[in-house]
């Protein structure tokens, strides 16, 4: 995949959805440009971004004359491509375990952070209001049922689909990078296989360089 024309990825590195899609870059050594979109003027909402992306929404990906959006299966895709053994493809039931977890990150951990981050981080940032604590408490609860659930999970496996590294934990990286700058990042306290876990993964080369660029964005 590093030999071929540079792929693009359409957005801004600080989205943890951008996110993902580079460390799965990474991971495989290809070759990328990113392409800056402007979310605060709607430039995600402009014609030539909706072309790529219907949804309005970053990250978009261009590979020749493929045009995709959504993270985790732009994530899926270069992956493949790039015969990452992340997908564990080898193993049909490696491969669900994967699918399956990935499933609980986007509609449990994800769904929850984003609430959070958006409160901590984009709401006093980039919007110039005020941080509404209550939804964050509400969002800090719904964690706590997924991080249970992981910590139970970790107690019985190094990773989530199995004992190997696969994208169903990577997926995770970006916004676990934005829970340990929040204030809310002594909630991993009580869940100490899971803060092992998400400290490993932070280690990782991939995912330093890509939460650089995040920090940097």
């Amino acid at each position: 995949m590093g030999t071929e024309a540079k792929v693009k990825v359409f957005g801004p590195a600080r989205s943890t959805c951008v996110a993902r899609v580079l460390v799965c870059l990474e991971e495989v050594g290809a070759e990328y440009e990113l392409v800056h979109v402007h979310l605060p003027a709607g430039d995600h909402k402009g014609p030539a971004h909706l072309a790529r992306t219907p949804f309005g929404q970053v990250p978009a990906f261009q590979d020749g004359d493929l045009i995709l959006f959504e993270s985790r299966a732009i994530s899926r895709y270069v992956l493949c491509k790039g015969a990452s053994d992340l997908l564990r493809e080898g193993s049909l039931a490696e491969s669900a375990a994967v699918d399956a977890w990935l499933e609980a990150e986007s509609h449990n951990f994800d769904k929850a952070m984003s609430a959070i981050t958006f409160q901590c981080f984009v709401v006093p940032m980039f919007m110039g209001g005020t941080t509404d604590h209550k939804i964050v408490e509400e969002n800090l609860e719904k964690l706590k049922v997924a991080l249970r659930v992981y910590e139970e999970r970790l107690s019985r496996s190094r990773y989530l689909a199995g004992d190997f590294i696969s994208l169903a934990d990577l997926s995770h990286c970006p916004m676990a990078h934005y829970l340990l700058a929040s204030p809310c990042a002594s909630v991993l306290d009580a869940y100490p296989r899971v803060k092992a876990w998400i400290d490993g993964m932070m280690d990782r080369p991939s995912v330093k360089k890509v939460m650089e660029l995040m920090d940097a964005s």
